[in-house]
């Protein structure tokens, strides 16, 4: 199938996602206005190809309502980790489809490279679809020599522009997780797994911050955050778990969360514009790296 079709299907739904609902008259006014018609009109009949092609290839429902002849993204029988999934891919290809067209002004935009994408991400996808196990040399940060991994990937997780891949180490027979730039001589074997009927990504991060997690306990966690610091939390909210308690001067964040090295970096990096203030050894890690750093600087 031609690229530039593939293009209109994610512009359509790109379009009515972010109109919420639309008629057809408003579809066709966006669609003279945008890159594909060529000041053209959309027909009925081309409409209707884009939405079944849409709805075909990205496995999304395109719905009407006749009383006010509008269509919108009707999300009533997506789960809500293919729904994730899915909205994230889309706006991927749309967000490059929306670059492809401002080659003009791309001097004027600045975007963050994600490394080992384009390497190592196909061959993890296709192990995951084949059921193959792969191998690789991984070079960890706290090793002067890459080490080899047979791996049976269970899931993949980006995090802070980082790809990872959560499986089965096979030489100890524990789940582990390895980030995809650090690896090399990537590549699939013949050997077949299978994921453990019943296990969940989402249900083995449901803890976690960050892509560390704990074999201990999950902690409630509790965070006195001044005014500005708290619009940002509510914004974009720092874990699933997240409620929060409005005081004059500060609001309380309570979590429930494993303590892990990635919650601690993203705590201290907040600064002053917020204070742990339960549970006590979380505090005195805090506490502990603030004294380090300081130690550092006198």
């Amino acid at each position: 199938m031609a690229g530039s079709l593939i293009n209109k299907y994610i512009w359509l739904i790109d379009l009515i996602k972010r109109r919420g609902r639309i008629t057809r008259e408003e579809v066709n006014r966006a669609w003279i206005n945008s890159s594909f018609s060529r000041g053209e009109e959309m027909s009925r009949r081309t409409f209707l190809n884009y939405r079944n092609g849409a709805e075909e290839m990205f496995k999304v429902t395109i719905g009407y309502d006749a009383s006010t002849y509008e269509y919108y993204i009707d999300e009533s029988h997506s789960q809500e980790s293919e729904a994730r999934v899915r909205d994230w891919l889309l706006d991927s290809m749309a967000l490059n489809g929306m670059m492809r067209d401002s080659q003009d002004i791309a001097n004027l935009i600045m975007v963050e490279n994600v490394p080992s994408a384009r390497e190592h991400l196909p061959v993890i996808v296709d192990s995951l679809r084949q059921g193959k196990r792969v191998e690789f040399l991984y070079q960890s940060y706290d090793r002067i020599q890459a080490h080899k991994v047979v791996l049976e990937p269970y899931f993949l997780r980006i995090f802070k522009q980082l790809w990872y891949v959560i499986g089965l180490d096979t030489k100890d027979n524990k789940i582990k997780t390895y980030a995809l730039d650090r690896m090399s001589q990537l590549h699939i074997t013949d050997a077949d797994y299978a994921i453990p009927e019943g296990f969940s990504g989402e249900q083995y991060f449901a803890n976690s911050f960050g892509i560390t997690t704990s074999q201990g306990e999950a902690k409630n966690i509790t965070l006195r955050v001044k005014p500005k610091q708290a619009k940002y939390f509510r914004a974009l909210p720092l874990h699933h778990s997240q409620t929060e308690e409005v005081h004059e001067q500060y609001s309380l964040f309570h979590y429930k969360m494993y303590i892990t090295y990635d919650l601690t970096q993203q705590l201290l990096s907040y600064g002053p514009e917020i204070e742990v203030v339960e549970p006590r050894e979380l505090k005195a890690a805090i506490v502990e790296k603030l004294k380090a750093t300081l130690e550092q600087y006198t």
